[in-house]
């Protein structure tokens, strides 16, 4: 009887035991995503992608694990960050920070996917081969930003139609520059204006590139699209307050800082949408055989409040356009 008892007490000691270890297996099979990100902890975009993979039936902590690192606005960082994740054996590298970002990637691993939140033109810096089959590990979003650079100095002129002088800020880091340079200038030609270049990388040279612009007698200033930008935003926006320079930015999130107006894609859209690229590969999809997507809706935010310190007057035009204006 006693003997019965002990073989009952371990098989059901062996029942409970066995479903252990398939669960022990599993947990070494989650898929893990690296991901970078220009600004510093927390950042929307991280939050935007999350929801986005939640989605898609990824529960982070549950069915995926995601490392971050965050470049707290500094490009040098990327290098060190991919070499990490590599070291990690993540599945997907979500290389948020824009051109400099993705390049570090690409030197780190030409076999684990890349997938690109928003990249300037990744035909023209050399990330993709083309946009419907970029080739290798590497696809993702465009911003488009060579075209909609042009928009931005539209809008300015229109804002100030006397203008003569503008300060076009620019990462060269960040590649694309040149060819966005040679459409910009076009551009300014056919309206009159006369562009100054200024580059700045470092967070130390941002008050330099201000007084560079102003010694060029600049009233207006364009702000290219970079990670490192985005990054500081504030800090710019800041600076070209200071500055009594009618500024124009990449994206929202520069008005909602306090930028007079801002052109351009919605970066947390865009890193909600990548999830649907990592989503593709984790079921098996291959980088190269996924196009590189191009946005369809770019959103005009103004700052009145900035108009108004700046003495700005927003002609109803463009406030008929806005998609969102901020009072």
């Amino acid at each position: 009887m006693i003997e019965k008892r002990r073989v009952l007490i371990l098989a059901a000691a062996g029942i409970l035991f066995v479903p252990l270890v398939p669960k022990a297996q599993l947990a070494g099979k989650v898929p893990r995503i690296g991901v970078t990100l220009a600004p510093s902890a927390p950042s929307p975009y991280a939050g935007a992608l999350r929801r986005g993979l939640a989605e898609l039936g990824w529960v982070e902590g549950k069915n995926i694990l995601i490392d971050y690192r965050y470049a707290e606005g500094r490009s040098d960082r990327y290098p060190a960050f991919m070499a990490e994740l590599v070291a990690l054996k993540v599945n997907v590298i979500v290389a948020g920070g824009g051109v400099v970002a993705v390049r570090a990637a690409k030197q780190a691993t030409s076999t684990i996917p890349i997938v690109m939140p928003a990249i300037i033109d990744p035909v023209a810096t050399g990330l993709v081969a083309s946009l419907p089959r970029p080739g290798g590990n590497v696809t993702g979003q465009s911003m488009l930003d060579i075209d909609i650079t042009t928009k931005r100095i539209e809008f300015l002129k229109t804002m100030l139609p006397k203008l003569e002088r503008v300060a076009v800020l620019n990462d060269p880091s960040q590649g694309g520059v040149p060819v966005q340079a040679d459409a910009m200038k076009a551009a300014a030609r056919s309206l009159g204006l006369r562009l100054q270049f200024v580059s700045v990388s470092r967070i130390e040279e941002l008050e330099g590139a201000f007084d560079a612009a102003r010694a060029a007698r600049t009233e207006a200033l364009i702000v290219l699209a970079s990670g490192f930008f985005t990054a500081n935003r504030q800090r710019l926006v800041n600076l070209a307050a200071r500055n009594r320079l009618a500024a124009v930015f990449e994206h929202g999130d520069f008005a909602d800082a306090g930028g007079l107006l801002s052109y351009g894609v919605n970066l947390e859209q865009m890193w909600h949408s990548t999830a649907k690229y990592v989503d593709k590969i984790l079921k098996g999809a291959k980088p190269s055989d996924l196009p590189v997507q191009q946005p369809t809706v770019f959103e005009l935010v103004i700052n009145l409040r900035t108009a108004k310190m700046l003495q700005v007057t927003i002609p109803q035009t463009l406030l008929l356009r806005a998609d969102r204006i901020i009072e």
